[in-house]
C-alpha cells in the first residue's frame, strides 16, 4: 500500500473507501506523519466507491497534513476505477474538490515541477 517515489510517501488506495476501510486509511496516514513524512500522494485510481466518511477522511488527512506544514496530493484520473474516477465526481459534486492538489496520475503528482500546477476542477 505504501511506497516511496523521492520526497513522496505514496499510499495506494483500492476498492471502497467507506465506514469500513476510511478508518485503516486515516491511521496510513498518521503513520506516515509520526515517520517524519511532510509529503505524502493519495493514488485513488483504484477505488471504485467513496461514501461520506471517505470524503471525511480525505479531508482530515488535508487538515493533518497542512497542521505540520506538510503537502498532500490526489492522484484522481479523468478515467480510471471503471469508466471514471469515483472519488472525482463525489468530491466534484460535494464541492470539496477544490480544496486538494490533483493529479492525473503517479509521475505528475510527484514530480517536483508540479509544485505549482495542479488540474484544477
Amino acid at each position: 500500500m505504501e511506497e516511496e517515489r523521492g520526497a513522496w510517501a505514496v499510499l495506494r488506495v483500492s476498492g471502497e473507501l467507506d465506514l469500513v476501510t476510511s478508518p485503516a486509511v486515516r491511521q496510513h496516514v498518521h503513520d506516515a506523519v509520526a515517520e517524519g513524512r511532510r509529503s505524502l500522494v493519495l493514488d485513488l485510481s483504484d477505488v471504485l466507491f467513496c461514501d461520506s466518511s471517505g470524503v471525511g477522511v480525505l479531508i482530515a488527512s488535508r487538515r493533518l497534513m497542512r497542521s505540520c506544514a506538510g503537502r498532500l496530493r490526489l492522484i484522481l484520473p479523468a478515467r480510471g476505477a471503471e469508466e471514471g474516477s469515483h472519488v472525482n465526481r463525489v468530491l466534484s459534486a460535494l464541492g470539496v474538490r477544490r480544496l486538494f492538489d490533483c493529479y492525473p496520475d503517479l509521475e505528475a503528482a510527484t514530480d517536483a515541477r508540479a509544485a505549482t500546477g495542479p488540474l484544477t476542477a
